[in-house]
């Protein structure tokens, strides 16, 4: 109830940089709890308390922006509206990542080895399906392969906002959680290689590594997350639009057309998104 009440959808949308902050706040908390209360289970429950925690906040949103559906809005502007929504959305994915990626690189090792077991497990399934991708026909094959594997997330995004509401947020926080795990990883890996040569003139090369770690994950992970918020979002106004107009009606229809140009949109979010992950990216970072 406190956690829910320090944001409302309006304030939201107009200052959405403060939701990366309460994005940290919601983060910290649920780890903190999950380690004090449920600590074997920790990876799964502080995804949970921390959907949880942003629940209300994305489901208030979602609402305000089928009510915005209804105001007689050319295609274009309405668009424009929804993306006050997204930008909010995407700041609170951003805090969360990068709030899992601090607790990540700051706690004990004993402690990261529990905290983020299921996450690290994930990523070494994902690292053990890739194997060498060289030449254009093995980058197209490997496109393919990431393109299609968001596609099918994007899917479960689109349904769980429609049955559940905003239940999406909960794919999307998970998300959040394998990235920080992912960037922490990285980051706590390069700074132990400098770990024996502290000083002020290493001072630069921390700040370094903490920059190319975000960066790494960032370059294809922000439009993959937005094509998410964008399929979520309009899963979300269609649930809505089900409960609240009749099928059939001009209002419905008109939110139908709406959420089909979200849909169109976040698929081709995610096209650019899969370019960037497996022509860029290495090309970066190789």
């Amino acid at each position: 109830m406190v956690l829910e009440a320090l944001v409302t959808p309006f304030k939201a949308e107009q200052r959405p940089g403060r939701l990366f902050f309460l994005g940290v706040v919601f983060c910290t908390v649920a780890i903190f709890l999950s380690l004090w209360i449920f600590k074997s289970q920790s990876s799964l429950v502080m995804v949970f308390l921390t959907a949880m925690a942003a629940l209300p906040l994305v489901y208030n949103t979602i609402i305000m922006e089928e009510e915005k559906d209804l105001e007689g809005m050319e295609e274009k502007w309405l668009l424009k509206e929804h993306t006050k929504a997204l930008r909010a959305f995407i700041f609170l994915f951003l805090g969360a990542t990068v709030a899992y990626a601090f607790w990540y690189v700051l706690l004990s090792t004993s402690t990261v080895s529990v905290l983020f077991q299921s996450q690290s497990s994930t990523i070494n399934a994902i690292n053990g399906r890739i194997t060498g991708h060289f030449g254009f026909n093995g980058n197209m094959a490997f496109f393919s392969k990431i393109f299609l594997n968001n596609v099918k997330v994007l899917i479960f995004c689109i349904l769980f906002s429609f049955v559940y509401g905003a239940g999406a947020i909960f794919i999307l926080i998970w998300n959040a959680s394998v990235i920080g795990t992912a960037i922490g990883n990285f980051m706590r890996s390069e700074l132990a290689r400098v770990a024996n040569f502290v000083g002020f003139d290493k001072v630069a090369h921390y700040f370094q590594i903490i920059s190319i770690g975000l960066l790494r994950y960032s370059i294809h992970g922000i439009p993959e997350i937005l094509a998410y918020f964008i399929g979520g979002l309009a899963g979300g106004i269609i649930g809505i639009a089900v409960i609240r107009h009749d099928f059939g009606s001009t209002k419905f229809e008109h939110i139908l057309l709406d959420s089909a140009d979200l849909l169109l949109l976040s698929l081709g979010v995610l096209f650019v998104a899969a370019l960037l992950e497996v022509f860029v990216t290495p090309i970066v970072f190789g």
